[in-house]
């Protein structure tokens, strides 16, 4: 059975960038929502200050998040004149194509980290049959 993916990033908003990151939010989560059915949640949220973005996507396997990178790419690199991305976490085995993907979008976005995390222990009814 497939891995389920959990994908979180964290962004600094470029100063006066605020309402335009909202309306750029609104408009990805709408992209996506429309032409991948397969995600199981995608969200973005805002720090207290207004002043960070961070978005959390599951998705039911590495097929989707390698679907969600090229589908979005052309909307995630208009976010780069709004945004600085610090970090990307990835919890759960994405296939070799979605980890050079990613490594591509964390350095156009701003040079973000990026860290792979390895299940150890736990369960998830996310991946029932």
């Amino acid at each position: 059975m497939a891995e389920s993916l959990f994908y979180v990033d964290r962004s600094e908003i470029l100063e006066g960038r605020v309402e335009e990151a909202r309306d750029s939010m609104r408009d990805l989560a709408a992209f996506v929502a429309e032409r991948e059915p397969q995600l199981i949640a995608y969200r973005f949220y805002l720090d207290e200050a207004t002043s960070m973005m961070s978005v959390i996507a599951v998705h039911p396997d590495s097929a989707s998040m390698e679907r969600h990178l090229e589908i979005g790419d052309p909307k995630f690199r208009a976010f780069g004149a709004l945004i600085r991305m610090l970090s990307i976490d990835v919890y759960g085995h994405p296939g070799s194509a979605v980890v050079d993907r990613l490594r591509r979008k964390a350095e156009y976005l701003g040079g973000a980290s990026l860290t792979f995390h390895t299940l150890q222990a736990g369960f998830s009814r996310l991946d029932r049959p």
